[in-house]
């Protein structure tokens, strides 16, 4: 068994890592400032070791990674609207965190580590689905920041030869996503505002599509590339290479949950992608991934955990 450091390890995406790391018996250590994650996301899980502190400060990076044979780099403010309202606060977390990871990772002798990317780095390109070879066209000092990320990991893996691999995220969504933040995936804020009884508010006219991809997708992808022995210094989508608008996301929703509630229509927001598709096939190629969760089933999911949550709250 090896041991595996989770930055970001108390949110969404970080959670799911640590719970599938300590199921398949790995040793777990969780670094996560608390800016965004909650600590009662990993109360299920208290065997993994937990560091509390901000890793853009190198030397809680240091104390992070000492010992840790993988380190699974998932720690950032995961939010467009959010860099685009305070871009510095964002790239401490995202850049200079990121900077720090790499070369306490390296100097640790860590074996390899993951990077969370983004397909917003991708921008409007016209063409669908998004390859890992187009140009990067970033919209917002989020996609910018996790485009600059992907740059510093290759180029610690060409110039210093500490393996890493980026893996590119699209619109992942499940359990333990936060609906009570404005910054939160637009299917949490979707689910919870259904069994609320209110009209959720679209962006735009909602004909805007996304690849959304449940998050145990994400989890398979990033711990296949850990070992992947040819994955070192690549860029890799892990999506479902599927398309759907929030419209149509809306209408899923409406018929699972058994509501027929109309949205509210908003201004577009700045920084925002039109559509957004992954190629898979280089995941498919490098890491031998195809999705394990079906679009719909991994909502069926989410909504679960939805209505547990809001009946929990109901309670308190």
């Amino acid at each position: 068994m090896a041991s595996y450091l989770v930055t970001g390890g108390a949110g969404f995406i970080g959670s799911h890592l640590a719970e599938e790391l300590v199921r398949r018996g790995h040793t777990v250590r969780v670094a996560d400032s608390l800016i965004t994650g909650k600590r009662r996301n990993l109360e299920h899980l208290p065997s993994v070791e937990f560091l509390e502190g901000d890793l853009a400060d190198l030397a809680a990076a240091t104390r992070a990674v000492a010992g840790m044979d993988y380190v699974l780099h998932q720690a950032a403010i995961p939010s467009v609207p959010r860099s685009v309202k305070d871009p510095i606060a964002s790239n401490n977390a995202n850049v200079v965190a990121t900077l720090n990871m790499l070369v306490a990772a390296r100097d640790a002798g860590v074996k390899r580590l993951i990077f969370a990317g983004s397909s917003s780095e991708y921008g409007n390109t016209p063409e669908l689905p998004k390859r890992e070879d187009m140009p990067l066209n970033p919209l917002s000092p989020y996609a910018l920041q996790k485009a600059v990320g992907g740059q510093y990991c290759r180029m610690f893996t060409q110039l210093y030869g500490f393996e890493t691999v980026s893996i590119r995220y699209f619109n992942v969504f499940g359990p333990r996503q936060d609906p009570g933040s404005p910054y939160s995936g637009v299917i949490s804020l979707f689910a919870t505002a259904l069994l609320e009884g209110r009209q959720p508010i679209i962006y735009g006219d909602g004909e805007q599509t996304r690849d959304f991809t449940y998050v145990a997708n994400v989890v398979d992808g990033v711990l296949r590339a850990c070992e992947a022995p040819k994955a070192a210094g690549e860029v890799i989508n892990v999506a479902t290479n599927g398309r759907v608008s929030l419209n149509e996301l809306l209408r899923i929703l409406n018929r699972i949950v058994g509501t027929h509630l109309q949205p509210i229509y908003k201004e577009p927001r700045q920084g925002d992608v039109k559509d957004s598709q992954a190629d898979i096939t280089k995941a498919r190629t490098l890491l031998g991934y195809t999705p394990i969760v079906p679009f719909e089933e991994g909502l069926r999911h989410t909504l679960e955990w939805c209505r547990s949550e809001h009946g929990a709250a109901a309670r308190r």
